[in-house]
């Protein structure tokens, strides 16, 4: 993997001690609900994001590394993966996933490939 999926990219504008709790966050096909809580922690951050009723209000965790942008004025998130590509992901339960290397590892697999093109 050349691309380590737990961290920031540069260009995403993300400024550690930001917190972007309530922030909305936008797949590349449209809403997908609002970040109920975030981790900045080194090789291992990540947003939690509440669907609500998108995906019958369950909670998706996504690696810092697929968040292409993040505008603090409109308080939005803007992801690289796709609606179906998020709901298809590794199911994440806050109990049991929080902190969980096998599961950070299984997930991290999941969006590391295929890496989407960059948008020209």
């Amino acid at each position: 993997m050349d691309e380590n999926v737990w961290v920031y990219r540069p260009v995403a504008a993300y400024q550690s001690g930001m917190d972007l709790t309530g922030f909305k966050v936008e797949a590349s096909d449209g809403s997908i609900g609002k970040v109920d809580k975030h981790s900045e922690d080194v090789g291992a951050a990540y947003i939690v994001v509440d669907t609500g009723t998108w995906i019958f209000g369950k909670e998706v965790l996504l690696p810092a590394g697929v968040v292409v942008r993040v505008d603090p004025k409109e308080m939005k998130i803007y992801v690289d993966r796709t609606k179906d590509q998020i709901k298809n992901a590794p199911e994440f339960d806050k109990e049991k996933h929080l902190g969980n290397p096998d599961y950070h590892q299984q997930l991290g697999s999941y969006y590391a490939h295929p890496r989407p093109r960059p948008m020209l």
